[in-house]
């Protein structure tokens, strides 16, 4: 974002949102600046976990300093970055991490500062750091002395002098409580707990909290059946006593009220996020008869929730100083300004410009220091953007997180490591990470398919790998020295996804993205890599854009015939139902529309909707169909079968389905077309399985299809895509990394190989990880791709593997 002024001109002044009747505004006129250990910002609601551990999902202002938590952190541990004005400019001066750190430890996914004392925690609880000659110095831990692991303790917090709060929401079945602690004799020690008196399962009690010298406000969202709640408390020393609940006019069920809390020098407000689906913000204050609401804010263009869409969010946060109250929403921010009366004078709005990535959902002002986060700008990792006086002065990120890149020399597979991975007959020849995979050093980026190319005249290799946003390039030849040589940004006003999908025919790339607007089908020419022996990688143009359709989940390509078959087609052209759009690419840079086929009885919308596929020339036992183009579709509920021998006409064969079906996702024949190894996405995470499942299909006879057997691996991951090559399946399984299955007994398949991509957490569900893997090269070398880890250059070592070259 480029500097710019939150004072609109005259004419582009936003209406005012409906404020405060009259018993408020004499209160307004006391100010709004933040008291101490108050200028700190979070998320709530339930979508607040990801985003607050993503950098700016928690910004604290303290004595000149930005101070922003980055917890959600993998392939390094958490973090919380200090950044001061240096020479005119915000730069990071340090970087705090745990005493004990480790990857995904969640070291910063709550901060809270208050004079020289800061509270952080983690994964492994609370961090305290001092301040001492302008140094955060790390001082231990508080203690967690006879607290349930399983509370969420400290997924919120608030500090002031020598009072701290620990939230702790998910205690007691979801009913939630707040740890108290005071500092004495220069340590902090529990001296209680504060719960509602009445509370109930799923109130979430604790998710928000604030403090005002001896008053604490404490967020219950999910009070009420999700309408919401809050209460004040006056705390004394070895405890606290609930003053007054606090409930808005005219809740109705989900609203979250409650999911953020504020004291304002005598006001207290309390966001409701989803009220009336676009969020609220209400303001109370008290009189005579004790607690009262005083006023109510709406967005005057918010957007309500529909049906999983989210709404505005409206309140999700809020801040005030000086003369001027700031409220977060998914919208961007809304500032508004007070004259001298106390009265809003009008409203400031701004979404953030080219920022996005949830820009407002944190926000938080000192002074006339300002700072709003964005968490899920650069696809996921997050910025923060300071104002000053009004204007834009900085947008602050952290560096990509990624593992160093191993180049230069193999490095085997012995004792069951190779460097900080874990394998087993597989070894690495290489590793490049995302952002050198970028070519520009982008942020946020994450690697999905892949697929490889030898050149014909040549003989060079290469590793083509779908990027959020790219596709990139990268000279294999020497798989222990890779070099990326070429970039292909997505087509023009298409944007960023988590999939991107890559075939080749001939000398042509063919590229389709899936969720990615008006993308079509990408075709690039690689032999316009020949030329770039040497240098940075370039970045090309596509040779042409196939627009028929717009976004696709996946293409699939029979190279003996020249058909590509792009399916899982929405968004705009002809779709086919999702099911195969077939195109002939003979000619590859004129390709010609050649007709459609989906089996209406498969797939979860009735429509035929093919994830994925294998098309080939059958040469297998089923003598009727010899000859024939076949393709075997993996359809989300089932196999489905069909000759696309002629396009125009292309006939169902057969389908069929299997025991606990949660998502049929891809699979791949057996060289001999005897047997077909499907995997199913989501039957781990669904719970339908223990393990990881592989479906081993029977398909001598295409017409009736029968389920022959389960594969169940020893590992819990799921499975995403896998490859045939002789005697091996190749399986790429997300967080167990690739394994390699001797197949050799098709109904007892044995692994003998793995190699784990990503070296922390456990195998368990999921869909991080290993994406796909390519293992046709005649070498033995197998490309290896997916999530955050990057590009992996694999050697399998398994006994009595033979290779061509």
């Amino acid at each position: 974002m480029t500097a710019s002024s939150l004072r609109p001109n005259p004419g582009v002044i936003m209406p005012v949102i409906r404020w405060m009747n009259a018993l408020l505004l004499p209160l307004l006129l006391l100010g709004f600046a933040a008291p101490p250990g108050a200028a700190q910002t979070f998320i709530g609601g339930e979508e607040a976990a990801p985003l607050m551990a993503a950098f700016g999902g928690q910004i604290v202002l303290s004595e000149g300093q930005i101070i922003v938590g980055e917890g959600g952190n993998t392939v390094r541990p958490g973090m919380v970055h200090i950044h001061e004005r240096v020479g005119g400019e915000w730069v990071r001066t340090a970087t705090l991490m745990a005493e004990d750190a480790e990857m995904m430890d969640g070291f910063g996914t709550a901060v809270a500062v208050s004079g020289g004392e800061m509270l952080v925690a983690g994964n492994h609880g609370l961090y305290r750091f001092t301040r001492q000659d302008g140094e955060w110095v790390a001082a231990g831990r508080l203690s967690e002395e006879g607290l349930d692991g399983d509370d969420a303790f400290g997924s919120e917090l608030a500090l002031s002098g020598d009072v701290a709060l620990v939230g702790a929401p998910a205690a007691a079945s979801g009913a939630g409580a707040v740890h108290l602690f005071r500092r004495s004799g220069g340590e902090w020690v529990r001296v209680g707990g504060i719960t509602l008196p009445d509370g109930q399962e799923n109130d979430r009690f604790g998710t928000a909290l604030a403090l005002d010298g001896d008053h604490a406000l404490i967020g219950a969202p999910g009070r009420g059946d999700g309408n919401g709640a809050a209460a004040i408390f006056r705390v004394h020393d070895d405890g606290a006593e609930m003053v007054a609940e606090l409930q808005g006019a005219g809740l109705s069920g989900g609203d979250r009220f409650g999911s953020t809390v504020a004291f304002l020098h005598g006001l207290v407000f309390v966001g409701a996020p989803e009220s009336a689906g676009a969020g609220a913000v209400f303001a109370f204050a008290e009189s005579g008869n004790g607690w009262q609401q005083a006023g109510r804010w709406t967005p005057f263009d918010g957007v309500p929730r529909q049906g999983r869409r989210p709404g505005s969010a409206f309140g999700v946060d809020m801040a005030a100083t000086d003369g001027a109250v700031w409220v977060g929403s998914s919208q961007g921010i809304y500032v508004f300004e007070l004259d001298e009366e106390g009265a809003v004078s009008r409203v400031v709005r701004d979404r953030g410009g080219e920022i996005g990535g949830g820009f407002g959902s944190t926000v938080t002002a000192h002074g006339t220091l300002a700072a709003v986060g964005a968490p899920r700008a650069d696809f996921g990792v997050g910025q923060v953007v300071v104002y000053e006086n009004g204007e834009v002065t900085a947008v602050l990120g952290s560096q990509p997180e990624e593992f160093d890149r191993v180049v230069g020399s193999e490095v085997s597979c012995v004792d069951g490591r190779a460097g900080v991975w874990e394998c087993s007959e597989v070894n690495l020849l290489s590793y490049l990470p995302v952002t050198e995979l970028s070519g520009d050093g982008s942020r946020g980026l994450r690697s999905n398919d892949n697929w490889g190319w030898q050149d014909p005249e040549t003989g060079r290799k290469y590793a083509l790998v779908g990027l959020t946003d790219r596709s990139s390039f990268v000279d294999v030849t020497d798989a222990e020295n890779p070099r990326v040589v070429g970039i292909l940004m997505m087509t023009e006003g298409a944007n960023g996804s988590a999939w991107r999908d890559l075939k080749t025919f001939g000398n042509h790339v063919f590229i389709v993205s899936d969720a990615a607007g008006p993308h079509g089908m990408q075709i690039f020419d690689l032999t316009r890599l020949r030329e770039h022996t040497s240098g940075p990688p370039v970045f090309f143009d596509e040779d042409l854009v196939y627009d028929r359709i717009a976004s696709a989940h996946n293409v699939v390509i029979n190279t003996d015939i020249g058909h590509a078959y792009i399916v899982g087609a929405g968004g705009g052209g002809e779709t086919c139902g999702g099911g195969l759009h077939i195109v002939d690419i003979n000619d590859p840079l004129n390709p010609v529309f050649a007709g459609c086929f989906s089996d209406p009885e498969t797939g979860r919308a009735g429509t035929g909707y093919t994830h994925d596929a294998q098309c080939v020339i059958y040469d297998g036992p089923d003598t009727e169909w010899v000859g024939r183009a076949i393709c075997l579709g993996s359809n989300e509920t089932a196999l489905s079968i069909a000759d696309v021998t002629d396009p125009a006409n292309a006939v169902k064969i057969s389908s069929a389905t299997y025991p606990n079906v949660a998502y049929s996702h891809q699979g791949w024949l057996t060289e001999d077309h005897r047997w077909f190894y499907m995997n199913d996405e989501l039957d781990e995470i669904a719970g339908l399985v223990d393990r990881t499942r592989t479906i081993i299909w029977d398909v001598s006879d295409l017409s009736d299809p029968q389920v022959a057997g389960e594969f169940f691996s020893s590992e819990a991951a799921s499975d995403h895509n896998l490859y045939i090559v002789g005697n091996l399946m190749y399986q790429s399984n997300y967080k167990a990394g690739l394994r390699v299955i001797d197949i050799t007994e098709p109904l007892e398949p044995v692994e003998v190989g793995f190699f784990d991509t990503v070296p922390y957490g456990d195998n368990s569900p999921g869909t991080s990880g290993a994406w796909s893997n390519y293992p046709f090269f005649l070498d033995g070398t197998v490309i290896s791709t997916g999530g955050a880890e990057g590009l992996f250059m694999l050697r399998p070592t398994v006994g009595g593997v033979v290779f061509q070259d």
